[in-house]
């Protein structure tokens, strides 16, 4: 006879309670929690001893007992020693046989006695990682992935754990290492891969493990580590971005709305999350802005890397990598090359076979191969590419977006090396600016505009231009020879300089005298802004005044020698040979190389000779914005293009060159169809009805008048009516 249940012996039954009860009062329902645990010590022996064949209802019951010992282990920790282990060895031996529900909750019980300290995290991760590239379960890899990254950022939320990472790091390089043609290093990729996005990871060791995914032999696992190095960086950006971009809480909102709102325990706990989320925010924003340096400055031996992935992967004809792969492969070989600037000579040869217009992606070839280039690159090694891109894309028998692209990738390539490009080729390149089509004619006029700032003497003179005829002529201009560097300096030393150079002229013109070899103290007073102490005593141990312009009026004479100087060739140091060359100069241009060579050394040595003072960096700030402002008049092209020139080169130091730059011109030589133009059409039509909307208060009173009025408002209006005809209208006519 079926023997009735109470109700505090359903209470009992009741796990969830009993486990509320415990966390409440451990003492008290010990020996319940006992009962339970010997309960689970049988449902685990029979389901070891036959996994496969056990029964739902045992699998339930198993389930929900492991669940409420995970729960309450850390109330009786002596009882609940083995409990870990017993969950390590079932997961460990039958993860296979595990239904979906009690596999997915032997884990979730793991990571639950992890973030109670029972088990550490490297003991987690042990455990869940060679399950993780072993178990041939989709659903299993995706929650043992998700369980680790999970754990992961956990461990370094507060403060970076170094031990975990280099520990579990070394684990990842040594799958990779170990069998480079194992498809498991795939999961190494991924795990990196995310974990840098994060900015949990952003150290070498990372990168190198990305080297060796790079480097494997398996197809998806090179891909994805190249893929790491050509985009990891944007997509940190990117979330970065996303994060910095939340929605900012107005607390003065939220404070209004609780004093005029009904008070509950609801409204509170939104207040204290939204106080404790702004604290948050302000402490990030104040904390110091983190140096997260990019992957291709990480590496260790690039030059040896990028040997590496070409002659693997590229010129390896048992590569088993597909053309799509090996363009993947060769971007990041360009732009280790370029940004480096690598030497691998036979890199160039290997772009001949795929310099032709029917060649799949041949933008994408043509984008590496101008990423490929830079100033160190001998010019015979890309004249001969330069003339194959010429005569297979640029000409009056192909298509115009060909020409170009054609136009615009030769372009790309002579902004790194001017001195690929000969001057008879550059004259046929450049005589397409009279071409009937737009985007042709904007790619040639891009190529002039270049030679006219870099090298203007390879064109011809009806060429040139008048700013760069002047700067050639003037020396401002000068072609640049192989392998030379511009030196850095402060920007606009020069400036200062010659505003120096008049202010000794003016201070000349108006004493009536030369230059004085030694300036008073009152002059560098009124000139630097510095009061000096004239009782002060340069044997007191202390600080020494020290005339600035001693060092400036040094530097004036080393830039304008004087007169005995100038007429006395022995003393000044030439010989009679260099006398007469510098005659002959002067003859032919007199003011052209005194002057280049006055300011040149004077410049020189104001940034080697001089400490500037405070007045002097004010007055620099000062040179520096009035030539920004005469930079935007219209007679200083010149210096604008230049600029503009200079930004070029910057931007593609880190940043790539895709495929979409080469091809952007390309779009002004397609006309669109008529369906192409309708749209384009409506676009624009609904930007500008967005733009007109008005507010909505603004709209409510024509909204409310639209609507269907009342007998009354309707009596209302017709009585007005007849009161203004009564009148005479609204002026009141009526004589």
């Amino acid at each position: 006879m079926k023997r009735k249940v109470g109700a505090l012996e359903k209470v009992d039954a009741d796990l969830s309670s009993l486990q509320y009860k415990i966390r409440r009062d451990p003492t008290s329902y010990k020996e319940d929690f006992h009962s339970q645990y010997q309960q689970y010590e049988a449902q685990r022996q029979i389901f070891m001893q036959a996994p496969v064949s056990a029964t739902d209802t045992g699998i339930v019951s198993f389930r929900d007992l492991i669940d409420f010992i995970a729960h309450v282990a850390d109330c009786y920790p002596t009882d609940t020693a083995a409990f870990p282990e017993d969950l390590i060895q079932l997961l460990s031996l039958h993860h296979e046989h595990l239904g979906s529900e009690l596999r997915e909750k032997v884990v979730g019980s793991l990571v639950l006695l992890r973030r109670k300290d029972i088990i550490d995290s490297p003991r987690l991760l042990q455990i869940l990682f060679p399950l993780l590239i072993s178990t041939p379960s989709k659903s299993t890899r995706a929650l043992l992935y998700q369980k680790c990254l999970s754990d992961l950022r956990t461990s370094n939320a507060k403060t970076t754990n170094h031990r975990l990472n280099r520990t579990f790091q070394t684990v990842l390089f040594n799958l990779l290492t170990s069998n480079r043609t194992s498809p498991k290093g795939l999961w190494a990729v991924k795990i990196t891969r995310e974990l840098w996005k994060r900015q949990i990871w952003t150290d070498s060791k990372a990168v190198e493990i990305m080297k060796e995914a790079s480097l494997a032999d398996n197809e998806k696992t090179v891909v994805g580590g190249v893929r790491f190095f050509l985009g990891g960086d944007k997509e940190r950006e990117e979330l970065d971005d996303e994060s910095s971009d939340e929605d900012v809480i107005d607390m003065g909102k939220i404070k209004h709305q609780i004093g005029i709102n009904k008070k509950t325990k609801k409204k509170a706990r939104q207040m204290e999350n939204a106080v404790a989320t702004v604290k948050r925010k302000e402490r990030k924003k104040k904390q110091p802005h983190p140096l997260n340096f990019s992957a291709f400055h990480l590496l260790h031996d690039p030059q040896g890397f990028a040997e590496n992935l070409f002659f693997r992967h590229l010129q390896n004809s048992k590569s088993r990598l597909n053309l799509d792969q090996k363009l993947l492969v060769l971007q990041l070989v360009s732009r280790l090359v370029g940004l480096h600037k690598l030497t691998i000579m036979s890199l160039y040869s290997y772009f001949i076979k795929y310099l032709t217009p029917r060649q799949p992606s041949v933008t994408s070839f043509l984008a590496s191969l101008a990423q490929a280039t830079h100033n160190l690159v001998p010019p015979d090694v890309l004249e001969s590419l330069v003339k194959k891109i010429a005569d297979e894309f640029v000409s009056d028998a192909v298509a115009t977006e060909v020409a170009s692209a054609g136009l615009n990738a030769i372009r790309e390539i002579c902004v790194r090396q001017p001195l690929a490009m000969n001057k008879t080729l550059l004259q046929d390149l450049v005589d397409y600016r009279k071409s009937k089509d737009k985007g042709v004619v904007m790619a040639a006029k891009g190529l002039l505009g270049l030679y006219r700032e870099i090298a203007p003497g390879m064109l011809e003179k009806r060429d040139r231009g008048k700013e760069a005829a002047i700067g050639l002529k003037s020396g401002e201009r000068k072609e640049q020879r192989f392998g030379e560097e511009v030196v850095g300096q402060i920007e606009g030393l020069e400036l200062l300089e010659k505003w120096r150079e008049e202010e000794n002229q003016r201070r000349i013109a108006a004493k009536g005298n030369e230059v004085e070899t030694h300036p008073s103290d009152d002059d560098v007073s009124d000139e630097d802004g510095w009061e000096v102490d004239e009782d002060s005593d340069s044997d007191s141990g202390g600080w020494q005044n020290v005339s600035s312009d001693d060092d400036a009026n040094d530097a004036n004479r080393i830039g304008r020698p004087t007169k005995k100087a100038r007429h006395d060739p022995i003393a000044s140091g030439e010989t009679e040979d260099e006398e007469e060359d510098q005659d002959g100069d002067k003859e032919n241009n007199p003011d052209q190389a005194s002057e280049a060579a006055r300011l040149e050394a004077a410049v020189s040595s104001l940034a080697t000779t001089r400490i500037l003072t405070p007045a002097d960096l004010a007055k620099l700030q000062e040179l520096r914005l009035t030539a920004s402002v005469n930079n935007a008049l219209p007679a200083s092209q010149r210096k604008r293009a230049a600029a503009a020139h200079q930004a070029a080169l910057q931007r593609h130091i880190d940043d790539p060159l895709t495929a979409a730059e080469i091809e952007g011109l390309a779009s002004l030589s397609t006309k669109n169809t008529k369906e192409q133009r309708i749209a384009i059409a409506k676009a624009g039509k609904e930007d500008k009805d967005e733009a007109r909307k008005k507010n909505f208060l603004m709209t409510l009173g024509k909204a409310k008048g639209k609507q269907k009025k009342s007998l009354v408002d309707r009596g209302k209006v017709l009585k007005a009516h007849k009161e203004r005809g009564k009148r005479g209208g609204k002026r009141g006519n009526i004589g």
